[in-house]
């Protein structure tokens, strides 16, 4: 599948698609999403459902439910879980949002289908987030290219980068490529899930947003 929706899109820049929620909802995509979870061996969300619980629950269960939910168009998550985490080399803080095991699960699932969509558009310059490349593959090219004489890095940073995202141009630019109104529309709802911080919501109202097209989950 995913090899497939890459190649259509590598042909056709222009092209929109249609008819992906079908594939989110799919068995298989769910059960490479859970696989994807499991292996990440995160932290519950604010329901404490952890993936042992999961486990004696029953995967196929909750896949099936799942399954139901995303086809009738009935699914939505809960909201994530903010703990502080300290940021290395400082003083501060960084908040991170945990979803629930079961949006986990439907996030990956969304992942599965978009990703080789807009994979097939990024710049080979690009290595943030994408499957199969990482800060290794990007300390080569620095290194080749100091070889080739270039002098210079020039670093940046973005503050609060998730956070100053807005939603509605996110979804704008998704619509670029993507026309299929129930896969976006669960986009929105995972976006708009919110944060819960110590039993209640953030005084700014929980904004959220969550990193779809990777392995870890900010805000």
């Amino acid at each position: 599948m995913q090899h497939a929706l890459y190649r259509a899109a590598k042909a056709d820049p222009g092209r929109r698609f249609h008819a992906l929620m079908d594939k989110v909802s799919r068995r298989d995509v769910l059960w490479r999403g859970w696989v994807a979870v499991r292996r990440n061996n995160g932290a519950p969300g604010i329901d404490q459902t952890t993936l042992e619980e999961v486990e004696e629950y029953g995967v196929d269960r909750l896949l099936d439910e799942l399954a139901v939910e995303l086809k009738a168009g009935s699914y939505r998550p809960l909201p994530a879980r903010r703990v502080f985490i300290p940021k290395p080399g400082t003083l501060e803080q960084r908040p991170l949002s945990i979803p629930s095991v079961r949006d986990r699960i439907v996030q990956a699932a969304w992942k599965l289908v978009a990703e080789p969509v807009f994979e097939a558009d990024f710049l080979p310059c690009s290595f943030g987030f994408r499957p199969r490349r990482g800060a290794h593959d990007a300390l080569q090219v620095l290194i080749d290219e100091s070889w080739q004489g270039r002098n210079w890095v020039v670093e940046t940073d973005i503050a609060n980068c998730f956070e100053a995202i807005p939603i509605e141009k996110l979804i704008q630019a998704v619509e670029e490529r993507i026309c299929d109104q129930p896969f976006l529309k669960l986009l929105r709802v995972m976006l708009r899930a919110g944060v819960m911080e110590e039993g209640g919501f953030p005084p700014e109202g929980g904004h959220q947003f969550v990193v779809l097209c990777g392995e870890c989950h900010g805000s």
